[in-house]
C-alpha cells in the first residue's frame, strides 16, 4: 500500500480506480509512465483499488511499453476451500490468494477483511524478464500458491509486502527461503522501509532469494536501493540435478491447479 497509510480508514480515501485511466488513478499512470520511459518491467507494489463498491489490496504489473500486463488482487483465506480423502489433499487453488487477519492480544490486531474485498484468482504473467508469479504479503505464508505458480512455470515469484513487528522478525525471511527452496526459483519480495511514528510499522528488510534458498541481495529497515543479476539458468541446473517435480508421490496427494480444471 505505498500511496495510502496503511489503515482501515485510509484505504477508502487513497484508493483508486485503475481501469478509470490517469486521472482516476494517478499510481498507476506514474508507474506506466516510468515503465515505458525507462523500458523496464515494473512489479508496482500494491495499492487500494476501487471498483464499484469494493476495495481490493491490487499489485500492477507494467510492461516496458507502460502496458498494464497484470493486476494481482489478494484473496480472504475464510474463503478457502479444500476436501481431503484417504489418498491425501487435494488443493482448490482458485481460493487460495490471501487477505491479511491477525489478532495477537497485546502486540498487534488487524483485519483487513473489514475494508477490502477478496480477489479471485493467482496471477502470473510473461514479461522481458521472465515468467513472473505474484503474490501480495500475506500469500507468501502458503506453500500452495507457490506450488501452483512453479507448476505453470514461474521463474520467480514477487511478493511486496509490510510484514510486521511481530511477524516480520520471525517469518518474513523464513518464508522467502522455503517457498524459494520448496520450489527452486527465485522470490523476490520488496517492502516499506520502517516509520515509527507510523499507525502500522513495517518489518522492512527487503530481500532477493535465490533457488536454493540463499540470499543474494537484502536490506536493513531504512531506506534503501538494491540492484541484483537473476540467471534463470540456474532454475534449470538445479531442477535437473534435484528434480523434486518428479519426486513428489502423485499416489499420495495430487495438486490440482481448479483455474485451469474448468477452462
Amino acid at each position: 500500500m505505498w500511496n495510502s497509510p496503511y489503515s482501515h480508514e485510509s484505504f477508502p480515501v487513497y484508493a483508486e480506480e485503475i481501469d478509470a485511466g490517469s486521472e482516476a488513478s494517478p499510481s498507476t499512470a506514474m508507474l506506466s509512465e516510468v515503465a515505458r520511459t525507462l523500458n523496464i518491467t515494473i512489479v508496482g507494489g500494491s495499492i487500494p483499488e476501487r471498483s464499484g463498491d469494493k476495495l481490493y489490496n491490487t499489485c500492477c504489473v507494467f510492461d516496458t511499453d507502460g502496458k498494464l500486463k497484470a493486476r494481482h488482487r489478494k484473496r480472504n483465506p475464510l474463503h478457502d476451500r479444500s476436501q481431503t480423502s484417504n489418498y491425501g489433499i487435494f488443493l482448490m487453488y482458485n481460493t487460495l490468494i490471501h487477505l491479511f487477519d491477525i489478532d495477537i492480544p497485546g502486540e498487534i490486531t488487524f483485519q483487513e477483511s473489514k475494508t477490502l474485498t477478496a480477489g479471485e484468482t493467482p496471477t502470473i504473467v510473461d514479461t522481458e524478464v521472465g515468467r513472473i508469479g505474484i503474490g501480495i504479503c500475506h500469500d507468501i505464508r502458503f506453500q500452495e500458491l507457490a506450488i501452483l505458480y512453479a507448476a505453470r512455470g514461474a521463474h520467480l515469484i514477487c511478493y511486496p509486502g509490510a510484514f510486521n513487528m511481530t511477524t516480520g522478525q520471525l517469518l518474513w525471511e523464513l518464508c522467502q527461503r522455503a517457498r524459494a527452496a520448496d520450489n527452486q526459483l527465485y522470490v523476490a519480495t520488496c517492502s516499506p522501509a520502517r516509520d515509527v511514528a507510523s499507525v502500522y510499522v513495517a518489518w522492512g528488510h527487503s530481500t532477493l532469494v535465490g533457488p536454493f534458498g540463499e540470499i543474494l541481495a537484502t536490506t536493513e529497515h531504512d531506506e534503501a536501493v538494491i540492484v541484483s543479476e537473476i540467471d534463470y539458468s540456474q532454475v534449470e541446473l538445479i531442477r535437473t540435478n534435484l528434480p523434486l517435480q518428479n519426486q513428489r508421490r502423485g499416489d499420495l496427494y495430487q495438486l490440482v491447479d481448479v483455474q485451469r480444471l474448468n477452462c
